[in-house]
């Protein structure tokens, strides 16, 4: 048996993953377990939960393999602030004291986690190494080229190559400071939502606004080139001093001051995030298109930051650059240290590769589960009051389906938890996608969150073309790929409702499913099979027996500012200080109007870090 772990930390989301002879074992976020967003420090929660799904003591790993070169990252710093040491003193002096004790020590700390018992080597992967090997191992290709976009890794921030067998080969890369995801994250700055946290809802405003700066994004900020390379003007960042992602001269070429967080959302800034993700499209797109002619392969893969902005990679799926496309779940930094294990796996071992179908990721349900015993422990712990229902598909999901129907919000934990920042089904919040108050609903009452953000329909998966504008047999099972709401349940518009302009749309009913659909018809779709998550699947397949619509509502289960709920106390305390109606976790089914009152709302709140 070969055993390799991956890691990462000290960036933006903390991870570990273990894979066993190739096999994907288990990988989990640090987040989950510390209850603190984005944690980006050292995972000992979540390599301890790898090693213990495993059942393996430290001794018998064959390698531990972390996410990137920090000798490499720490001389891209130092040569970065060197460059400009009158603008980059404050942060130079800042940073240095985590790099000096953390950083610059990855093995020692490894090895002192592990209190010293490690017989194997500790290797290095690069950082866009293991998106790389996180976007093509896991996929069902033996061929295919691959993508990867994001912030910046040691010198990378963009990268293409080939993956072919066990081997994978990089073609052409991008260096710092030219990066699409810093480019978008400093435009996430400036429109008042936290950076590396808060780009998706930059993505979800864009439809409400209009192409009105894309020309004058390519005219002074960025030169995109035929192939989708390009050149970022420094004159208007500030992100190479790490003292903030963007100036006042970048402020003042829109013509309108930084957005304070939890400020007005006004037209203009609507506009400012559309014609953002304008430009981002054409450079994804131009990337694709040049790869797809440059490698001659069919099939393409996607990791890294940017490959979460599913409305791009909808925009690939639809032009048919590729014939197949195949998108990591967990493609931000934590998906590093999944990428490390398979880098560790068949780049640094040399094993031989087999692929699996539909594809080698399990449905990214690679977390934490419970086993009914212990949820019942918590439960009475707490003092919840529920029913204990051990016919899971004869009884269970036919009432939380009946729930659904009734208008009822469900907070849903059942299973693994999901890797990755999407739920899947088993730690999601499930509600009726043809309530018209729903979105609202979810937003203020229960996730405590911007009006505007939308929803994400889950569909059974050989229904989906009858909703979604999609080839039949076409499948979306990680919620990465936005579609168009089929012309067949779209319904017609007011005419009052068409002069409406930016966040005024928002509660216009668009189609028979409202709750799911964006207000450019849109939705980011999740398609579920009866193999992948067999629960899931029977919940909304009774659904469909009792409304004959086989789209429900999904979205994380949590609140803003706090991650995925992962153990039963998570989902209870965050059941009890929202409106959420009915909770279940495994075959416990809980009633709010059946709870005893739960003491602590404001410290609870305090908990939580605004994203």
């Amino acid at each position: 048996m070969t055993y390799i772990l991956g890691i990462s930390s000290f960036f933006h989301d903390s991870g570990a993953a273990i894979v066993k002879n190739g096999e994907i074992l288990a990988a989990s976020h640090e987040e989950r377990f510390t209850r603190h967003k984005h944690d980006s420090a050292f995972p000992k929660n979540a390599i301890d939960f790898c090693m213990s799904y495993a059942e393996i003591d430290p001794e018998q790993l064959d390698g531990v393999v972390y996410y990137e070169k920090p000798l490499v990252k720490f001389e891209r710093i130092l040569e970065t602030q060197l460059a400009m040491p009158t603008k980059s003193l404050p942060s130079f002096v800042k940073a240095m004291p985590v790099w000096l004790n953390t950083k610059l020590h990855m093995p020692s700390i490894i090895d002192k986690h592990f209190e010293n018992r490690l017989k194997c080597p500790i290797y290095f992967s690069t950082h866009h190494g293991a998106h790389a090997a996180s976007a093509f191992y896991p996929s069902p290709f033996e061929n295919a080229a691959f993508i990867c976009l994001d912030g910046v890794g040691e010198w990378t921030t963009s990268s293409w190559g080939t993956g072919n067998g066990n081997k994978i080969n990089f073609e052409q890369v991008m260096e710092f400071p030219h990066s699409l995801g810093l480019l978008y994250s400093a435009f996430t700055g400036y429109l008042g939502f936290r950076v590396n946290s808060g780009e998706y809802k930059v993505m979800g405003l864009a439809p409400y606004g209009e192409d009105k700066y894309s020309q004058i994004i390519r005219d002074n900020l960025i030169d995109i080139k035929e192939d989708g390379s390009f050149w970022l003007n420094q004159e208007y960042f500030d992100y190479c001093t790490g003292t903030r992602m963007y100036n006042k001269k970048f402020e003042k070429l829109f013509g309108l001051k930084t957005r304070k967080a939890e400020g007005k959302i006004t037209p203009q800034h609507t506009d400012i995030a559309k014609s953002l993700q304008v430009v981002t499209e054409e450079i994804i797109l131009k990337i694709a298109r040049n790869v797809r002619k440059v490698s001659g392969e069919k099939n393409l893969c996607l990791a890294g930051g940017c490959a979460l902005n599913c409305v791009a990679n909808g925009k690939i799926l639809k032009e048919e650059i590729f014939d197949n496309i195949w998108i990591q779940p967990a493609s931000g930094d934590a998906g590093g240290a999944l990428g490390a294990a398979l880098w560790g796996y068949y780049e640094v071992l040399k094993n031989e590769r087999k692929i699996v179908l539909p594809d080698a990721q399990k449905g990214s349900l690679l977390g934490i589960d419970y086993a009914p015993e212990k949820i019942k422990e918590s439960l009475d712990k707490i003092g919840a009051k529920y029913r204990q229902i051990d016919d899971e598909f004869g009884e269970l999901t036919p009432l939380i389906a009946k729930y659904i129907s009734e208008g009822k919000s469900i907070g849903h934990m059942n299973g693994r938890a999901e890797f990755g920042p999407r739920a899947l089904g088993n730690r999601s919040i499930l509600a009726d996608a043809r309530n018209t108050k729903m979105q609202r609903k979810l937003n203020l009452a229960v996730k405590k969150r911007e009006s505007f953000r939308p929803f994400a329909p889950t569909c059974l998966e050989e229904d989906a073309s009858e909703f979604f504008d999609i080839k039949e047999g076409l499948t979306s099972p990680y919620m990465l790929l936005t579609v168009d709401v089929s012309e067949n349940v779209r319904t017609p518009l007011k005419q009052n409702d068409e002069n409406l302009f930016g966040i005024e749309k928002l509660n216009v009913v668009r189609s028979l499913i409202p709750a799911v659909t964006h207000v450019d018809y849109s939705a980011r779709l999740q398609t579920v099979n009866r193999e992948t998550n067999p629960r899931y699947y029977s919940i909304i397949e009774e659904f469909k027996k009792l409304t004959d619509c086989s789209v429900v509502v999904n979205t994380s289960f949590n609140v803003r500012g706090e991650p995925l709920v992962n153990s039963p106390e998570d989902a209870y305390r965050c059941f009890m200080f929202t409106d959420l109606d009915v909770l279940v976790i495994g075959n416990f089914v809980m009633l709010k109007n059946e709870q005893p009152p739960l003491k602590g709302y404001k410290k609870y709140l305090k908990t939580l870090i605004s994203d």
